[in-house]
């Protein structure tokens, strides 16, 4: 069937009047089958196709249009990725129910991590995340790019690489790794004679790791705890989180606790996805990715709390690039899985990862989203953390 012009035909009501606005080269299918082209000039490289009435009618939020998507009410066809630059006209109205539960997870894990929203994201099992991220360290957060062209794979020991020389680990030191994903950290920093203690909430990613440090004989174990419950026997030269922060919005909490776990002198060394605005997730996230306190890290008010905790910082780089590279590859690896996953985890799975690769990516591209890393170094003075009542009272004291 030959694409007609939208002119006058198409429905200019939600998602239709959108994307018949929109410059890109496109093609739009109807419930009835009739096809039209939008956009300006060139092949089309998307369809977007509606299979019902109610579908063409979809409620112009965030959260509505993902549902349909994930619903198979919504198909797209061709390259997903170029559909997220209209999200801007799109209103991501977060329900109340979504507030409410926010509220309510921030204040019961006020001293915990929300074991039950992480375990809830892990629960589909290794060889889903395995599909897509890289198979050499297997890293659920960004690698970094040092040459265009690279790979994920590559990426990754980039990032291995930097962490490795900022704490500036050595054979027979201690390394606490919040986290640990699929033990990346122990294999490399472990094949370099470093013990590596992993803290981890999830069953599935402990298994894994245990069984790495088995068949390599590495130096190191794997604990199925809090971290911010984490309470070691002696002290750790340094410690290392990759994309966990985001699970740990309680920054105070947080600084104290890593100053607790290590030696004066140890440094840290934090990565993670971040935005402008804390506690700004969309409404789509919230319901189908990441559950409970998932929150985009705050750059500005975790160097403030390791500062009034007594540390120093010693770096800090922007890797938003580095993190739209590493999601769009992600998002690839994924689409051509697509059989193998729907097979295994169903089509709702599959559609909700298209949504949330994809997105990322565009969120990275545009600097809606950002990340960067952040190395930190215990001194030997606990700090100002005190309130700001302590700190006035402390002022007017030294002017006597």
């Amino acid at each position: 069937m030959s694409p007609e012009s939208p002119r006058h035909v198409l429905p200019r009501t939600g998602l239709c009047a959108l994307l018949g606005d929109f410059d890109t080269p496109g093609e739009i299918q109807l419930p009835s089958g009739r096809i039209f082209s939008v956009g300006i000039g060139g092949e089309p490289v998307y369809r977007v196709i509606f299979h019902s009435e109610h579908a063409v009618r979809t409620p112009m939020t965030e959260l509505s249009v993902g549902r349909a998507f994930v619903a198979g009410e919504i198909d797209v066809e061709g390259a997903l990725d170029v559909l997220f630059d209209v999200r801007g006209k799109v209103r991501d109205k977060v329900p109340l129910r979504q507030r409410f539960q926010f509220a309510y997870d921030f204040l019961r894990t006020a001293t915990k991590m929300n074991a039950k929203a992480i375990g809830e994201h892990y629960d589909r099992g290794d060889d889903f995340y395995l599909t897509f991220i890289d198979k050499r360290f297997r890293f659920y957060s960004h690698g970094l790019f040092k040459e265009p062209g690279e790979t994920i794979e590559e990426a990754s020991e980039h990032k291995l690489e930097s962490m490795y020389s900022s704490l500036g680990l050595q054979r027979g030191m201690r390394l606490l790794d919040i986290g640990g994903g699929w033990g990346g950290v122990t294999e490399y920093c472990g094949a370099r004679g470093v013990h590596v203690t992993t803290l981890t909430l999830a069953k599935d990613s402990a298994r894994y790791i245990r069984r790495l440090i088995e068949e390599n004989n590495l130096p190191g174990e794997v604990l199925l705890q809090d971290f911010l419950q984490h309470r070691p026997k002696e002290p750790y030269d340094h410690v290392v989180i990759y994309g966990v922060i985001e699970h740990i919005p309680n920054y105070r909490r947080f600084a104290g606790a890593v100053w607790d776990v290590l030696k004066p002198g140890g440094r840290i060394y934090l990565d993670g996805s971040a935005a402008v605005e804390k506690f700004a997730v969309s409404s789509f996230t919230r319901d189908y990715i990441w559950r409970g306190t998932h929150t985009f890290m705050a750059l500005q008010d975790v160097i403030a709390e390791f500062l009034r905790h007594g540390f120093e910082v010693i770096d800090v780089a922007r890797e938003t690039r580095d993190y739209e590279l590493t999601m769009r590859e992600w998002a690839n690896r994924l689409d051509h899985s697509k059989h193998d996953i729907i097979a295994g985890w169903g089509e709702e799975t599959y559609r909700v990862f298209r949504l949330f690769l994809w997105g990322g990516a565009h969120a990275f591209r545009t600097n809606a989203l950002q990340a960067y890393h952040l190395v930190a170094e215990r001194t030997s003075s606990p700090g100002p953390r005190p309130s700001n009542m302590r700190r006035i009272i402390n002022f007017l004291g030294s002017l006597r």
